[in-house]
């Protein structure tokens, strides 16, 4: 029966692609025993170019001719699965990150794949199994709103937990996907301020040796099936255009690829980035760019129909252009098994009977519990002893709530951390409170209060209470410069705008527009008024009104646009919380602070933070407390370094966790009570200041000094750092050709887990070394007095670097520092590693040099040659410069020639040793008709000759492509 298939297969191969019966099972698309590339090419074959083009679209409608059913792209999966209803949440990346357990990592992927599978057997048009997760970008900035998404500031780290998540996303079966993982977000996207247009700069070696060295990893390993392009542009590119999704990131990998657009990017290239002047020709480059899937307009694909059709008619597009995507997108389509008998796929029998399920439950608290981490504790404050703990007072904004975020699937379930306190010691008096204030406001003008109403849409808060009982008082949560949330005491619910009424209609702040935040400015009279600090937007159908007023119905109302014509109120105090806070805690055994952030204010898409402090009645409530009751521990609860400076130096014990999903409270009183024994370890070095952090679109780390790879400063907490309650001793470190080998003992009476960190120091080279690199790691479980031996892979060529002088990798020859220890400041065994490798030789400037391979700059920038590809130099001013390092001149130059660009004449001094160092000689540049347009310009040069450190300092704005000394 197979050999007639087979046959009959052969036979429709050759035949027109003629409608036949729909899902006729001789299609040899439809015969899973052919290979995957001729099942391609058949469907692709049948299909007309209209039904091509609509499957470029994010939602791909069905083909009924050829039975074959919707697809979607995008179903988020960032620590669970989100936006489906409830699922298993489990602890944001950044807290998955810090567990440095890669197969933990995996465990947990396989979870949230199962799980993927499972609402798409609930629904199968509407849940996709093309997953957005994980996020790679690298967390260069803690100021960055979405830094609970990623995973560390290094590279390394960063490509081996995405590659165990993507693995357990993507399932072990040799044929089949459980799930298709997408890696967000390419490239070097770590801004939100205006991320549409801001462009990030990245060098050459920044770009093969940390951005790249990011996404590489998990796309080379096949735990990655697909990248999504970021808002930002590249070297002054959108990200959306990159040429580089086919010139290099496809070739990390023989396996076909699923590109996609983020959310309404393509139609940024005609809008805010106005890249081009027609959607036909944005589209048009952004698939001959390498993106196969356009993320436009929601759910409605016409626009992109459109605009595709038009760059085909118009010959922006071929046939074959369209063909090459339609192929990538029905790769990942077949690896599904869409096209298959279900029996042939393992996957396809898993049922919603796994979300949530009792397994999963319990892996989200062993992925709680790891990622705690242990910032301080003095004198053995921790753990605590439940027999001796007769009375704990649990305080703080979140000892009663837990938070979920943006890409955060739905609690099914929630142990807040006072609860998971109170659960661990049930024989103890549990007290608390938030330590928030609660207050009245009572508008001058009539001498009433504010009140809810209700907790509906229908139920406006006005402005008619003639006292402050229930539901004119308000608590009021501080997250920090100013943003509060007011939640009322009758009914729960937080203050909110919605486009009309102010309303206590939810119990969080939540969706994208996050209209649940406001600030409460005194003025000169010592009167306040109410400033509106939800979503603001350029958009003109957005309100410029940002203060409230109260209508003639007595509403509140957004109807000023300063505070001099809005509403006055006068704030009462109904009971303070630090007051509250102070009282539960005197003569408590331990006094337990929950603080942290709000996901949803304390940075998020389209939000960076302006500050990495805690906010000031936060920390004034932990000051408090810890002068009421010495035996303070502090738990920060949120997805960011925060400088805890006045804690670290006063608090006895601290404790990191980030939102950790349904399992939180339970993981921080396991935490506590030594029932687990924390073992997270920081990715992100955490700085003592903000003072210390350079403008956060600034990309370019080795000049900034940022990431502990270049960082030169004391840090608050170090990259790599993390408490135990027992203590580990390294001793025998050996070095072979391929690997470090040392023991670990654990010499504490404790068990507990260690991860030794492996780092490098190159100690002399021609480019710029880092401080120290992670080379690798490994995660050892030690019982008390235990000894093991552990082996992390090493070997010359993982020592490579990017070569700007010759365009390629390089090991140089030379003595590099082996560092192994606890942190990356914690380096408890050192050795020497020598190693045989090559000298990188003289620049030769005699041979045309691209100039964006420069050594090192000031001031300048990097920009596109043309929109579809090639990098330039670009100066704004006078006085920037680039310099070619170690240039052979040979026994002499004597011109100087340049491709330029400038808008208006210009010139361009060429001088040795340093911007203000011999003049050889100056070229004109003439202004060119647009800055796509390139001219040649030469100029003699006065004699030089030998190993020269070669710069061109700009006198005027001016761009440079590519140069050569003759």
């Amino acid at each position: 029966m197979r050999a007639l298939t087979a046959c009959l297969a052969a036979i429709l191969l050759v035949a027109p692609a003629t409608p036949a019966r729909a899902a006729d099972p001789t299609y040899p698309f439809r015969d899973p025993d052919l290979p995957v590339a001729t099942r391609i090419d058949d469907l692709v074959a049948r299909l007309t170019l209209d039904e091509k083009i609509s499957l470029l679209h994010q939602h791909q409608p069905a083909i009924p001719r050829l039975g074959i059913g919707p697809f979607r792209t995008g179903t988020e999966a960032l620590h669970g699965v989100a936006w489906l209803g409830e699922a298993t949440v489990f602890p944001q990346a950044i807290g998955l990150a810090t567990t440095w357990d890669p197969e933990l990592m995996r465990q947990v992927g396989t979870a949230v794949g199962r799980e993927a599978r499972g609402f798409h057997a609930k629904d199968p048009a509407a849940n996709g199994l093309n997953l957005w997760a994980p996020v790679v970008n690298l967390l260069r900035d803690p100021r960055w709103g979405r830094n609970e998404e990623g995973y560390s500031e290094d590279p390394y780290l960063t490509g081996a937990l995405s590659t165990a998540y993507g693995k357990g996303l993507s399932g072990d079966h040799p044929t089949y996907l459980q799930a298709a993982p997408t890696l967000k977000h390419y490239l070097a996207n770590n801004n939100e301020v205006s991320r549409e247009t801001t462009s990030s700069m990245l060098p050459p070696r920044l770009l093969h040796d940390y951005e790249y060295a990011a996404f590489r990893p998990a796309i080379a390993a096949g735990a990655a099936t697909g990248v999504m392009t970021s808002y930002n542009l590249v070297n002054g590119r959108p990200a959306t255009v990159e040429p580089s999704l086919n010139t290099d990131v496809r070739r990390w990998t023989d396996r076909d690829l699923l590109v996609v657009s983020d959310a309404f990017a393509p139609g940024n290239l005609t809008g805010p980035q106005q890249y081009y002047a027609t959607q036909a020709e944005a589209n048009a480059a952004a698939l001959k760019a390498g993106v196969d899937s356009f993320t436009q307009d929601g759910s409605s694909n016409g626009s992109t129909i459109a605009a595709v059709t038009a760059a085909v008619q118009q010959g922006l597009l071929t046939v074959s252009d369209v063909d090459r995507a339609v192929r990538h997108i029905l790769s990942i389509r077949f690896r599904l098994g869409e096209f298959d008998p279900p029996s042939r796929n393992p996957y396809a029998a898993i049922t919603p009977d796994v979300i949530n399920s009792p397994a999963h439950q319990r892996l989200a608290r062993k992925a709680a519990d790891e990622q705690i981490v242990l910032l301080k504790n003095s004198a053995g404050t921790l753990p605590l002893s439940p027999s001796r703990t007769r009375k704990v007072a649990v305080v703080g904004p979140l000892a009663d709530t837990l938070y979920t975020d943006w890409y955060s699937g739905t609690l099914p379930y929630a142990v807040t951390p006072r609860q998971g306190i109170q659960e661990r010691v049930p024989g103890s008096t549990v007290v608390g409170g938030e330590g928030v204030d609660r207050i009245a406001l009572r508008d001058l003008a009539t001498g009433r209060y504010v009140t809810a109403t209700g907790t509906t849409d229908a139920n406006p808060v006005n402005v008619t209470g003639t006292a402050a009982g229930d539901a004119a008082q308000f608590d009021v949560f501080d997250w920090g410069q100013g943003l509060l949330t007011l939640r009322n005491a009758a009914n729960g619910k937080v203050l909110g705008y919605n486009w009309g009424p102010f309303v206590t209609r939810d119990a969080q702040p939540n969706s994208w527009f996050v209209q649940q935040q406001f600030k409460l400015e005194q003025q000169p009279d010592g009167s306040y008024v109410i400033r509106y600090a939800g979503y603001e937007t350029r958009e003109p159908w957005f309100p410029a009104e940002r203060y409230l007023t109260v209508d003639s119905a007595g509403n509140l109302a957004l109807g000023a646009q300063t505070a001099a014509t809005a509403a006055r109120f006068a704030k009462e105090t109904v009971s303070s919380g630090i007051d509250s806070a102070v009282a539960a805690a005197t003569g408590a055994d331990v006094a337990v602070v929950v603080v942290g952030s709000m996901p949803f204010i304390n940075g998020r898409e389209t939000n960076d933070r302006v500050s990495t402090a805690l906010a000031d009645g936060q920390s004034a409530l932990i000051k408090a407390v810890r002068r009421a009751n010495p035996n303070t521990v502090v738990v920060v609860e949120n997805s960011y370094p925060t400088t805890l400076n006045w804690e670290q130096e006063n608090v006895p014990a601290i404790l990191w966790t980030t939102h950790a999903g349904q399992e939180t409270g339970r993981a921080i009183a396991g935490a506590l009570f030594g029932d687990t024994n924390p073992s997270g370890r920081l990715t992100q070095t955490w700085y003592r200041s903000d003072a210390e952090l350079p403008s956060i679109l600034d990309y370019d780390i080795a000049k900034t000094g940022m990431t502990y790879l270049y960082h030169r400063g004391t840090p608050l907490y170090p990259f790599g750092y993390g408490l135990s309650y027992t203590t580990f001793a390294y001793s025998s470190l050996r070095l072979d050709a391929n690997s470090v080998t040392l023991d670990v003992t654990n010499t504490g009476r404790r068990a507990g887990a260690e991860t030794v960190q492996l780092y490098t120091h190159q100690r002399k080279s021609r480019a710029v070394q880092p401080v120290k690199q992670l080379r690798g790691f490994a995660r050892v479980d030690l019982a008390p007095g235990q000894t093991k031996t552990v082996r992390i892979p090493l070997k010359a060529s993982d020592l490579a670097f990017w070569d700007v002088t010759r365009g390629r990798p390089v090991v140089e020859s030379g003595a590099y520092d082996v560092l192994v220890g606890a942190s990356a400041t914690d380096i408890r065994r050192t050795a020497t590693l020598t190693v045989k490798g090559e000298t990188i030789p003289p620049r030769d400037l005699r041979r045309p040099t691209p100039a964006y391979t420069f050594d090192d700059y000031a001031g300048t920038t990097l920009v596109d040659t043309t929109k579809a590809s090639g990098t330039a130099v670009a100066a704004t001013a006078a006085g920037q410069w680039v310099k070619f390092a170690d240039a052979d001149l040979g026994s002499g130059v004597g011109a100087f020639t340049a491709r330029v660009s400038a808008s208006s004449p210009s010139t361009i001094q060429v001088r040795l040793g340093g911007p203000t160092g011999r003049l050889l000689g100056t070229l004109s540049v003439p202004a060119t008709a647009d800055r796509y347009t390139w001219t040649t310009a030469s100029t003699p040069l006065r004699g030089a000759a030998g190993r020269q450190d070669v710069y061109l300092v700009f006198t005027a704005p001016a761009a440079v492509d590519s140069l050569t000394l003759s």
